[in-house]
């Protein structure tokens, strides 16, 4: 037994001597960070901001690859296959990690909760519903009296299938019991110019891309979908309090890795997260287009993935909604 204890000490001394290396010698070379995104919308936003901390903080260059296609199936699949060294990481989303597990089934190339190491959740953003200031309505109230009225004549865009704006806005659709079409775009810039065209007349998005257009009056906000209104659209009114109580659906981003990267690893991502969300440039830069900075634990954001995969399972299976 004692010869026993002494190998497992030496064992665990060990490991901890490598683990502490490891934290030491991280990065030696620049990191991947990937997005499974077009340019163009929060979350270009999110890992921009935290790359540039990360970069000046651990003395390399955290390089953003936006690597759109697939619902975000190509970049997720890509990081699960990549060496479980910290010098690839990607950016976690709703999308990615709650809705496709329920939308694409036994056919999605990776399992959310087993192939990736969570690291923190970085930041939740509330979703808006606005419109193009050609439509006559200015309330929810006004969208959902229209919508009726005109049964399938609306169109909402969003950056994709499957993505957060479109599941909000079935969510949103399956409570209010109105009939408006989906038109998916690869991303939100795309969809934003449409949108800003009037070649669809509203969407359900994040308000970080499109809080400049609001501001500028080219678009109208109508209602948040966050549990509470927010500072940058202080006279907004929540979808709760506008007759829909307990309605809550906001976008949510995190840090992930490969399954099965080092511990020591994590723990310094998570640390620099958790600094560079409390304060100074990435913080000013995630908070100011209408985003609330969330760091946690590891273990926090593998909570929330399992509670959201269940949430949203619900209401890809109720709305029928297909992927691509």
């Amino acid at each position: 037994m004692k010869l026993l204890a002494a190998i497992t000490g030496a064992l665990v001394a060990t490991w901890l001597s490598i683990s502490g290396a490891q934290a030491q010698s991280y990065p030696a070379k620049p990191v991947r960070f990937l997005v499974p995104f077009a340019s163009g919308g929060s979350s270009d936003i999110i890992a921009r901001s935290l790359a540039n901390h990360y970069s000046s903080a651990l003395g390399q260059q955290f390089v953003v690859e936006n690597k759109a296609g697939g619902a975000g199936n190509i970049a997720m699949e890509e990081t699960k296959r990549a060496a479980a060294d910290g010098y690839t990481l990607i950016l976690g989303h709703v999308g990615t990690l709650a809705v496709n597990p329920a939308m694409f089934g036994a056919k999605l190339p990776y399992d959310a909760e087993k192939d990736f190491a969570p690291i923190t959740l970085l930041a939740l953003v509330p979703n808006v519903i606005a419109v193009h200031p050609d439509l006559p309505v200015k309330t929810l109230a006004d969208l959902i009296a229209y919508a009726k009225a005109n049964p399938g004549k609306l169109n909402y865009g969003t950056a994709g299938n499957g993505s957060a704006g479109h599941l909000a806005m079935e969510y949103f659709k399956l409570q209010s019991k109105i009939d408006i079409a989906h038109i998916p775009y690869r991303g939100t810039g795309p969809m934003l110019t449409d949108l800003l065209g009037g070649q669809v007349q509203l969407t359900f998005n994040g308000i970080p891309p499109i809080l400049g257009h609001i501001k500028a009056g080219k678009l109208r906000p109508i209602a948040v979908g966050s549990a509470k209104r927010v500072s940058s659209l202080p006279d907004v009114p929540t979808i709760a309090e506008s007759g829909f109580a307990g309605f809550e659906t906001s976008q949510w981003y995190g840090l992930m890795a490969p399954a099965g990267t080092p511990k020591a690893v994590i723990d310094l991502l998570q640390a620099e997260a958790a600094k560079a969300l409390s304060s100074g440039d990435a913080h000013r830069r995630i908070t100011e287009d209408g985003a609330l900075t969330a760091a946690g634990t590891p273990e926090a954001f593998a909570q929330l993935i399992a509670r959201e995969k269940l949430r949203w399972g619900e209401v890809v299976r109720t709305a029928k909604i297909q992927p691509d």
